[in-house]
């Protein structure tokens, strides 16, 4: 283990030790899909990483519209093929009859539907595993299908997994994946993500209360209750003002309940934005808000905080880690709780004062290449422990 912060070298040292050159992970969506997130984004940057330390890696997800079935990123192979549902069958069956090519251990991705790598998967391997879906089934699914999903990752596929190394984003979500999933918590690592250098502060702040939110566009988000919220809070603040960032398919329905609030005036949605962009509203907010009701780690909060601006945010596992509780930024236990806490943040500039710089402390602690060596580390370890 090294004895200081772990960069490229130590994943090249710690994978010639373990024998492991080639890696195959197994994504849902890859970083171009127009719904992706932070999951993507969070493999990128990992793998990105294990490529520049010489590994040889190739990630298989599903379709994007738009882009080519076989790149290369940073490094790192992609193959996308399949839709949303057949990327799972078609990968494990292209990875059982090697047409991915040899393999020295398998990642999986467990988003909500898994791969079920310990059934048919050989040699080293780790799951990952950002957080439970458990309430998120039928907020995007039909009844039917949703009691399916929700059987599936609660009953039917964590038997499967007991002997599994898992690596998780946060304590909060690895007690979740205790509690729900059942799997052993000897087995569970929590590598919290890194933030990138590209985020830091500088002298943008919005003249005016700016509040910002982003992430995909759909129900577990509940960007509508932020909206509504923001719409209650219009009355004492007058001149505030919300920038939600991000795509998805409920943006019909967020732009129906802006127009009915009489709210375009003063609630904009940016769309899916550049990294540029997305710095730039981080610096000029006045805090970063999330009502989601589900998050592995919450990263825009972290990226939010490298910039030197606090976060509010609903009190569930992920959102627990990301925040530091009243030093960067504060949780709100149901949604008044959140309105309270946005106000309080909005109103008060002493608070607001002593938690931005809280979040530059917190903020200060997450890099990129740690993340990479501790999520390395298990699939070493398992390599390591089968020779």
């Amino acid at each position: 283990m090294p004895t200081s912060a772990p960069g490229v070298s130590d994943i090249a040292a710690l994978a010639a030790e373990a024998g492991l050159r080639r890696i195959h992970v197994l994504a849902w969506r890859d970083l171009v899909d127009i719904e992706a997130g932070g999951s993507e984004l969070h493999a990128d940057r990992i793998l990105r990483l294990w490529a520049e330390a010489g590994l040889e890696v190739t990630l298989r997800t599903s379709y994007a519209q738009g882009h080519p079935e076989r790149a290369t990123r940073s490094g790192y192979r992609v193959i996308r093929s399949s839709g949303r549902i057949g990327v799972f069958p078609n990968s494990v069956i292209s990875e059982m009859v090697g047409r991915h090519g040899r393999r020295d251990g398998i990642v999986e991705i467990w988003n909500g539907v898994p791969f079920l790598t310990p059934v048919w998967a050989r040699g080293p391997r780790i799951t990952w595993i950002h957080h439970v879906h458990r309430d998120m089934w039928e907020m995007v699914l039909t009844p039917t299908l949703a009691r399916f999903g929700r059987a599936l990752e609660h009953r039917l596929a964590p038997p499967f997994y007991r002997s599994t190394s898992i690596v998780t984003l946060s304590n909060s979500s690895r007690d979740e994946i205790v509690d729900y999933l059942g799997l052993p918590r000897e087995n569970i690592s929590v590598v919290h993500p890194g933030i990138d250098d590209f985020f830091h502060p500088a002298d943008e702040r919005a003249p005016v209360p700016t509040v910002v939110a982003v992430g995909r566009l759909m129900p577990s988000k509940r960007f509508d209750q932020l909206i509504r919220i923001a719409s209650d809070l219009k009355a004492t603040i007058p001149d505030l003002q919300v920038v939600i960032a991000g795509e998805g398919y409920e943006r019909p329905e967020l732009e129906a309940l802006i127009a009915q609030l009489d709210a375009a005036s003063w609630i904009r949605l940016a769309g899916r934005v550049s990294d540029d962009e997305l710095r730039a509203l981080y610096r000029r907010a006045w805090v970063v808000a999330s009502t989601s009701l589900a998050e592995g780690w919450g990263m825009t909060l972290t990226e939010a905080a490298a910039c030197g601006t606090p976060s509010v945010a609903t009190d569930i596992a992920g959102h627990r880690d990301a925040i530091d509780p009243d030093h960067s930024g504060l949780l709100g236990s149901d949604l008044r709780e959140v309105r309270e806490a946005l106000a309080a943040v909005l109103l008060d500039p002493d608070l607001r004062q002593r938690l931005s710089a809280g979040a530059l402390q917190h903020a200060a602690r997450l890099r990129w290449s740690a993340t990479a060596y501790g999520t390395f580390l298990p699939l070493a370890e398992d390599a390591i422990a089968r020779r």
